[in-house]
């Protein structure tokens, strides 16, 4: 009888931990205000975390903090110019800035010189948006 009670709790703390597992994933940020970079030359034609070849001429950027595949409105902040981009990367788990763009979309940012910037970055979901 103790076998099967053990077996039950196990059971249930497992179900438990999956459900606030779940929970914790529909809880994606909005809105995220940082630091952006952009990707070196050495990436180009490099496998992403998506299986994608990255592109440094496409609008796409790495980001920790939203599931890939969503698409991303980025700012800089300085300039308030900005570009829709599509998260198809991860950072290195040690990187502390928000998101990594593609040279393309850095360029369109107007920050290429400087090399990082303060940006907003918009969650905007899994479906492309109309600009």
């Amino acid at each position: 009888m103790k076998k099967y009670f053990l077996y039950f709790l196990i059971l249930a703390l497992s179900v438990g931990n999956f459900s606030a597992f779940s929970q914790s994933k529909k809880n994606q940020p909005t809105l995220l205000y940082g630091t952006a970079s952009f990707y070196a030359n050495k990436f180009q034609g490099k496998k992403t975390a998506n299986g994608e070849i990255y592109n440094h001429s496409k609008f796409t950027a790495a980001c920790n903090l939203v599931p890939l595949g969503t698409w991303i409105r980025v700012t800089n902040l300085s300039n308030k110019k900005s570009v829709l981009l599509k998260v198809n990367d991860r950072l290195h788990p040690k990187n502390k800035r928000v998101v990594d763009l593609s040279l393309t979309a850095a360029r369109e940012l107007n920050y290429t010189n400087a090399g990082l910037t303060k940006v907003k970055v918009e969650v905007l979901g899994k479906t492309k948006p109309k600009k």
